[in-house]
């Protein structure tokens, strides 16, 4: 069994994808990926190919060895450059408590003018910088008296982490078959020039409440547990332990795509937050 991008591939599949990569030599990579996830059934939470991931996988299988890909067609493009405009640029402070406040707003990020404007908060505020977020996903700005105060985006849950794992007691399959149903919390940023007691926990609340819906208007598919990664060399977690998440255990430190056995990423402590009462019920079947 040969691992990629949180996938196992038998001696089986590769001999498919080689199959593939031989009937036609005018097929390009991106034809490959298509087909290759075809043939395997590998899906994205909302139905979509999950091309980019068999991408990667098997460009990394062809450094092993294990394939020989055709050459790729074209160069890369260059990567963007997230220009930070005056529209980011930091506000007055804002220390009042969160009761002290007006009522914050959650806004789902739909439109594109809005989406820039995340994007560029987060690479120009958060210790992360901007990347997609993977597969099906869901970006909210929050706002309060209509000034923007945090920036959360929600993505694909990791594919295997084991304190995750045993905390649900799903098996292999179990997880293969339900995965979709856990969300990531990949992006939480309070704005720096906020400093305001219980607002991180009040908007985690918030979130957990409108997302469920939300995500099953977008995707057809309910989640029913949201998962987090806490660095704990800049953050304590603290917030999502007031808003009554659950700490699991550590990260191996692989990553989402990291190769197994090796550290890539920093350790992080793992907090999940349960969106229905049956969820260990619902993730098991």
């Amino acid at each position: 069994m040969n691992r990629y991008c949180g996938r196992d591939f038998t001696d089986q599949e590769l001999e498919q994808i080689r199959g593939l990569i031989k009937e036609d030599a005018n097929r390009t990579r991106a034809d490959l990926s298509r087909l290759t996830c075809q043939a395997l059934s590998w899906f994205k939470a909302d139905g979509g190919l999950k091309e980019m991931s068999c991408r990667v996988a098997m460009i990394r299988m062809d450094a092993d060895g294990l394939i020989s890909l055709p050459p790729p067609r074209r160069k890369p493009p260059p990567p963007h450059k997230i220009q930070f405009s005056a529209r980011t640029d930091p506000q007055p402070g804002i220390t009042q408590p969160v009761h002290a406040l007006p009522q914050p707003q959650l806004c789902p990020v739909v439109h594109r003018d809005h989406s820039q404007l995340w994007n560029e908060y987060i690479h120009r505020y958060h210790y992360l910088g901007y990347k997609s977020l993977p597969g099906a996903q869901l970006r909210y700005f929050v706002t309060v008296d209509q000034h923007i105060v945090a920036a959360l985006g929600f993505g694909a849950a990791a594919w295997q982490i084991a304190p995750r794992d045993q905390f649900i007691g799903w098996s292999h399959e179990q997880r293969q078959n339900n995965l979709s149903r856990v969300v990531n919390n990949a992006r939480f940023l309070i704005m720096p020039w906020v400093k305001s007691k219980n607002l991180a926990s009040k908007i985690l609340a918030m979130v957990a409440r409108r997302l469920p819906d939300q995500w099953e208007n977008q995707y057809g598919i309910r989640p029913v547990l949201l998962e987090t990664f806490v660095d704990t060399e800049r953050f304590t977690g603290a917030c999502y332990k007031a808003a009554n998440w659950t700490y699991v255990g550590k990260t191996k430190g692989r990553g989402k795509l990291g190769p197994a056995g090796k550290q890539s990423v920093p350790i992080k402590d793992i907090w999940l937050y349960p969106l229905c009462r049956q969820f260990k019920k619902s993730l098991s079947l």
